[in-house]
């Protein structure tokens, strides 16, 4: 097991969270899902403990960012699981970090502390690669507020039966989508195109809310929305033409996400 099969490359962004040029291409998402065992095992607490005390810190030595962590719901495929979500200012970068990580004694240490268990620290790891959209490029972390609860996550993945059904549906967003989630309460984090990974072609993207609830709430609003019954009522925008299929899991930020 070398580095890459668990945290990949990364970047320095000068300052964490800082947007690239409005000449340079939406940020590069990595997200790695880490799937863990069902049972007596505390693989959970070790591979929350190697993300909290030796990924968070090394990314931010780094100046990466904005970074997430997250674990599975009770709504979400094949649970339980963890997900880190990284992002990078382009894929460049992430070769550079792939150095930097490889120069930093303290996380080096960590690393091999970790994998010097005798017991699996988890199942196994899958990493995807996404592309900002143009209409949303980067990662929007809420607003923090140490007074008020961890919100509730949810990721949503669209796959679609080609490239251009898959261009339509992004086009979708750009022209109304996005700002209808906003309208009506919905809290975009992320919006990406999966350049590498599984089911594709595909997009995913991130929404939080204040609680399930709110959730209930904001989407009935969403779903009633003329504007929203308007554009999918566009030739081509129906969901029969741009979506072949969804998941989605709801997601808890662990205790030390700087999303929350």
């Amino acid at each position: 097991m070398n580095r890459r099969n668990f945290l990949g490359a990364a970047a320095v962004s000068g300052v964490a969270g800082a947007a690239p040029s409005a000449a340079s291409k939406g940020a590069i998402f990595e997200l790695i899902r880490i799937q863990l065992r069902n049972g007596p095992q505390n693989q959970k607490q070790r591979t929350q403990d190697f993300l909290k005390n030796a990924v968070l810190p090394a990314t931010q030595r780094a100046g990466i960012g904005p970074v997430a962590f997250f674990a599975s719901g009770t709504i979400a495929q094949e649970t339980p699981f963890l997900l880190a979500v990284l992002s990078y200012p382009s894929l460049a970068a992430m070769e550079i970090m792939d150095q930097k990580l490889e120069d930093d004694g303290a996380y080096q240490k960590a690393y091999d502390e970790f994998y010097s268990s005798a017991e699996l620290n988890y199942e196994r790891i899958e990493i995807s690669l996404l592309r900002g959209f143009d209409s949303f490029p980067y990662m929007v972390p809420p607003p923090v507020d140490a007074k008020r609860p961890p919100r509730l996550f949810e990721l949503r993945t669209y796959e679609s039966n080609n490239s251009k059904t898959l261009a339509r549906k992004i086009k979708m967003f750009g022209d109304g989508e996005i700002a209808i989630f906003k309208h009506c309460g919905l809290l975009p984090v992320f919006f990406g195109q999966t350049i590498v990974g599984r089911n594709m072609p595909n997009l995913t993207y991130m929404l939080a809310y204040d609680d399930w609830a709110s959730r209930e709430k904001v989407w009935k609003t969403f779903l009633a929305d003329p504007e929203w019954q308007k554009l999918r009522s566009q030739p081509g925008f129906s969901d029969m033409e741009v979506v072949s299929n969804i998941t989605n899991s709801l997601l808890a930020p662990l205790p030390f996400s700087p999303v929350r």
